[in-house]
């Protein structure tokens, strides 16, 4: 029957195995290597983010629509991590199945996760920059603009506990995203996987923080412009209040809840002598 349809793409055991061999590579890519490519999934989450923006700025879409909408723009985002090639953070907590396996010491894995956050930093910020000189953001009436004030705005004001649970369920989200891709052999395979977890997460209005670190920087930056009333914790120190509670977040729903999980049930005896 598979060979009928073409039904091809790889068991979840398969996938785990993946995973791991996957995660060893990333770990001991060159540090120049993880800057560079950290610094593109940045820039590359930043511009799902100015698709989005983009998209929910027109008010004539209903709430559902824009969400909706909105959400399948913004997974041109992972799509350019995984097809084009790229570090990305958020992706990056599945390592924590090649180091529960002992296949990479814990130095390796935070290793990678402290360069990539970074690097990733540097690009959603550097696009932020490029995306206000450019005045982008005067289309439509400055409605692009007051509309990425205001979602920086409301990211930069959400409390320690919601930004944290709202984070947890995006990266699970994140990592099943990548996870799926990584079970298909095509680049339609792994754009189609791709597409419904991550707009699932930002219809739902869940927390990533890498995105963030587009978002709220690109909200300063404009505010100067346009002001928009309640956008009083719109600042640098509001950018960090997220973040502390949006990373953690991210972190205990992928590398927890997807990539713990899927090693507890796939590859429970690897490396138990080592």
């Amino acid at each position: 029957m598979s060979e009928i349809f073409g039904f091809d793409a790889y068991a979840p055991k398969e996938i785990a195995e993946r995973v791991e061999n996957v995660g060893v590579t990333k770990a001991r890519l060159l540090l120049l290597q993880q800057v560079i490519l950290g610094v593109l999934a940045g820039g590359f989450i930043g511009l799902g983010a100015f698709y989005f923006n983009l998209v929910t700025s027109d008010t004539t879409l209903g709430f559902a629509a824009s969400r909706v909408l909105g959400g399948v723009v913004f997974s041109l985002g992972l799509i350019l991590v995984v097809v084009a090639g790229a570090e990305l953070f958020t992706g990056n907590n599945l390592l924590v199945m090649a180091w529960a396996s002992r296949r990479i010491s814990t130095a390796e894995l935070l290793r990678n996760w402290l360069v990539i956050y970074l690097a990733n930093l540097v690009g959603a910020l550097g696009l932020a920059c490029l995306v206000f000189l450019s005045n982008q953001w005067q289309q439509n009436g400055d409605a692009v603009g007051i509309n990425a004030v205001k979602i920086a705005a409301a990211k930069a004001a959400l409390p320690f506990w919601p930004a944290f649970f709202r984070a947890v369920l995006c990266n699970i989200l994140v990592c099943l995203a990548v996870w799926l891709a990584l079970a298909g052999r095509s680049v339609t395979d792994k754009i189609l996987a791709i597409v419904f977890p991550i707009s699932a997460f930002v219809a739902a209005g869940l927390e990533h923080s890498v995105a963030n670190m587009y978002f709220i920087p690109l909200g300063i930056l404009l505010q100067s412009k346009l002001p928009v009333d309640g956008a009083a914790q719109l600042s640098w120190m509001g950018l960090w209040n997220n973040l502390l509670p949006v990373t953690l977040g991210n972190l205990f729903g992928g590398a927890g809840m997807v990539a713990l999980v899927y090693r507890c049930v796939y590859r429970p005896a690897r490396h138990e002598n080592r």
